[in-house]
């Protein structure tokens, strides 16, 4: 997992701009992390990227890109040890579990911007209005979706809430 997101987070801008000579390690990557999460699973984000996109027809990848550094604020305080290392992989560093546990968040929110994506639901499309009107089921269908099993804490309603907060800008 650590080596197919070290490779993805180094080459996807490469990708996304068409380079053809990166093509290759990045199936390698999305192979290899296609094999670490049959093993581990997948977690919160991937479970309420299923109830939105159900919901309001956002693609799954676009909604995991709104939603992961969200998450992973979330889930810092019971994994920043797995972030961490996963930043260290990736040359994102830290001295301290919480500083690359920040790092790798802003990494990601770089990314995201370098790559043209949305950051928030409403930039996607979505209504800040009907995300709050639907809550209740967003929060049930993400609860009840397999992928929270997975995830590195124990999935509350509080916390689906919480994320959903800020990718609608509410916070």
């Amino acid at each position: 997992a650590k080596d197919a997101f070290s490779t993805a987070f180094a080459l996807l801008p490469a990708s996304y701009a068409g380079r053809a000579d990166v093509r290759l390690k990045i199936h390698m990557a999305a192979t290899m992390a296609g094999m670490a999460f049959t093993q581990a699973g997948l977690g919160m984000c991937h479970a309420m990227s299923h109830a939105l996109g159900g919901m309001f027809h956002v693609p799954h990848g676009r909604l995991n890109a709104i939603l992961l550094p969200s998450v992973i604020g979330c889930n810092a305080y019971g994994a920043a040890e797995r972030y961490a290392q996963i930043a260290r992989a990736a040359g994102l560093g830290g001295s301290a579990d919480t500083v690359a546990v920040r790092n790798l968040k802003n990494a990601l929110i770089r990314l995201r911007k370098e790559l043209g994506l949305p950051d928030t639901l409403a930039k996607a499309g979505v209504e800040p209005r009907l995300v709050w009107r639907n809550m209740g089921e967003i929060a049930k269908a993400a609860l009840a979706d397999p992928c929270c099993a997975t995830n590195p804490v124990r999935v509350e309603d509080f916390m689906v809430r919480q994320v959903l907060e800020e990718v609608t800008g509410r916070v």
